[in-house]
């Protein structure tokens, strides 16, 4: 080949290349604003939003050992609130609504029989007993109850043996030796209802034994799903008032482990609560948890760990929601930010206790823009350093 054709295809070449590398330059120059990230560094993330900030008044917390927050269903873990509602009373009294059966006895001539037989040789007294059954007698609504001979006996507030010696004095004078019996066919105010997550829900009759929180939720079948004894919350009432705690707290016969009076309730429940993962972490997603206490390096764990390329390990973020009664909305936005690259903060990563639709954001690192535009380069450029090479 001529000298002279061979200036004319490297002059070529220089005017492609310089043209490309043009092109290249322009690409790069879009490209330092628009490269491709899964979310703004640290600086980009706050830089843009003061102004913001201070209309909603969030602030950004370094976790340190001073500034971990209570866990947000800290009351959760401890009995002191149940065990307030501790109460002494009696299970033996009758009250409106309680459904008895009474059995009278009598000797000879009877009121609720004949006690004569006629014939057969003159008349002679039979006297042998006599047993009636009354059925069904319902204390009203004052309290009372209603019986043949006898009218209106005070039932509320009394036990069976006082009633039955109620009626006894009642038919004293117009029966021979009368005895009674009273038992309860249906008992409504020595009960307790038992709901929520058991497998037979209902009202379960109290008895002389002093039943206790624990025996009633057995005598219900026990937990049903999706409640486990982990993740199970006791909701009890008494007398309007109301205590929750962990199910797993209870210890058999302990002092949160309360003996029954008639018209507590006992509810089973399950909190879903859940945070989100945002920003270079392994996977973005909605995470469920059903612990009591799950810690910030679980929940970092279960988000899949801030991603190797891109992530800045010195700027994890967690906003999140804060009760305040001082805020408008009785909330306060907050931010804390973890530095993994301390040591010290795994140690703090444990103690930090996740909140429900808490959001967790890894930034990525700003070395991660520079490797994204040196690798949009080489993409760019690899083609005329190829063409150059091959005309060579």
């Amino acid at each position: 080949m001529k000298s002279g054709a061979k200036q004319q295809i490297m002059a070529a070449q220089i005017r492609y290349f310089r043209r490309g590398a043009a092109l290249t330059a322009i690409a790069l120059t879009a490209a330092c604003s628009s490269v491709p990230s899964s979310g703004p560094t640290a600086g980009q993330l706050f830089d843009k939003e003061r102004v913001e900030a201070s209309k909603i008044g969030f602030s950004i917390i370094d976790v340190s050992s001073d500034s971990i927050p209570a866990p947000e269903l800290g009351e959760l873990g401890t009995t002191a609130t149940l065990e307030q509602l501790t109460a002494n009373g009696r299970i033996d009294l009758l009250g409106p609504g309680d459904v008895l059966q009474v059995n009278i006895y009598e000797v000879g001539v009877s009121l609720f029989g004949s006690g004569m037989t006629i014939g057969g040789g003159g008349d002679r007294m039979d006297t042998s007993a006599k047993d009636q059954s009354l059925n069904g007698v319902t204390v009203d609504e004052q309290g009372y109850i209603s019986l043949p001979y006898i009218g209106r006996i005070q039932a509320a507030g009394r036990t069976t043996d006082d009633v039955r010696r109620a009626i006894i004095a009642g038919l004293r004078g117009k029966s021979q030796a009368p005895q009674a019996l009273v038992t309860v066919k249906e008992n409504v105010t020595n009960t307790v209802t038992v709901g929520g997550l058991v497998s037979d829900p209902g009202r379960q009759r109290l008895s002389l034994a002093r039943e206790r929180i624990l025996d009633v939720v057995a005598a219900a079948g026990g937990l049903k799903e999706p409640a486990t004894q982990s993740t199970a919350i006791l909701r009890f009432t008494r007398a309007g008032r109301t205590a929750e705690t962990y199910l797993a707290q209870l210890v058999p016969g302990s002092a949160a482990d309360l003996q029954l009076l008639g018209g507590d309730r006992i509810e089973i429940l399950e909190r879903a609560r859940s945070f989100t993962v945002f920003g270079a972490a392994g996977k973005v997603s909605e995470v469920k948890f059903e612990k009591a206490n799950l810690s910030l390096s679980d929940a970092v764990a279960r988000g899949g760990g801030p991603d190797a390329q891109q992530a800045d390990p010195a700027n994890i973020f967690i906003f999140r929601y804060q009760q305040d009664a001082a805020a408008p909305d009785g909330e306060k936005p907050l931010v804390y930010r973890l530095d993994m690259t301390r040591p010290s903060s795994y140690f703090l990563s444990q103690r930090f206790m996740m909140h429900d639709k808490d959001v967790i954001y890894v930034a990525n690192a700003r070395a991660n823009q520079t490797r994204k535009v040196v690798e949009i380069f080489n993409l760019l450029t690899s083609p005329f350093i190829q063409a150059r090479a091959v005309t060579r």
